[in-house]
């Protein structure tokens, strides 16, 4: 399996450190944040790597990360030309990379205790479809919601950003899925955010009966904000999660 980072799209939350950086080289800890889910994908054994960034920060990410010479991986880039253009859109940018494999996709400000070796593995197992990662969080509503049958393990649907959530998860930005993603993101049309919304994708992969779920077990963050970036340092200074291997 190869791995897709995702660490483009503007940091509007994070201004105005992102005026000048792209939020992913920002420091979390004693490393910029994209060596976190760099970290963790080489955890789980996969090795191939790609980043997608924004057209001008490329040369940043080369800088500071080379082609993984340093990591133990083999890192490769892909511009995401329109910035704003949502989840789904960016992913887009990994279609050559990844052929007709399964691959897996971490939100590049996606920071968390769990090794995400047992669920690749479960993964793998699974003959077809998408595999996402839950985590019980206090504000659900700020994130793609599921709506959960846990007596049958199975999620029903997932609202994005509901005002009344149908539960206290959240779909956190691990994803895992097969080649037919692709064709899920041509089919789905812009958001009322004009945006192609990677909860959409994941509903037609529900429609078909191919979404399986794993719930995380540690902490996990999305170090978006000021505050939830503040709280990632705090959590890898506490917690480390396998800095000396870097």
């Amino acid at each position: 399996m190869k791995g897709v980072i995702l660490a483009g799209g503007s940091g509007s939350r994070l201004k105005p450190f992102t005026q000048v950086f792209n939020k992913h080289l920002l420091p979390v800890g004693k490393y910029p944040m994209i060596y976190w889910p760099i970290l963790k994908l080489r955890e789980a054994g996969i090795d191939e790597i790609l980043i997608i960034t924004n057209p001008k920060d490329i040369p940043s990410f080369i800088e500071i990360l080379g082609y993984g010479e340093n990591l133990n991986v083999e890192l490769q880039y892909q511009i995401q030309p329109n910035v704003g253009g949502g989840i789904a859109d960016a992913l887009l940018g990994a279609r050559h990379y990844i052929n007709k494999e399964k691959f897996i996709v971490i939100l590049g400000d996606n920071i968390f205790e769990d090794s995400i070796a047992p669920y690749v593995h479960r993964f793998k197992e699974q003959e077809k479809g998408a595999r996402v990662l839950l985590k019980e969080v206090m504000d659900p509503s700020r994130y793609g919601v599921p709506q959960i049958d846990l007596r049958k393990k199975l999620i029903l649907s997932i609202i994005e950003k509901p005002v009344h959530p149908p539960s206290s998860f959240c779909v956190t930005g691990i994803y895992m899925y097969d080649h037919e993603v692709f064709r899920y993101i041509n089919a789905i049309r812009p958001s009322d955010r004009n945006e192609l919304e990677i909860t959409d994708v994941n509903n037609m992969y529900i429609k078909n009966n191919q979404l399986e779920y794993d719930i995380l077990k540690g902490w996990w963050i999305d170090a978006g904000t000021h505050d939830s970036l503040f709280k990632a340092y705090q959590y890898v200074n506490t917690n480390p999660i396998g800095e000396n291997d870097l």
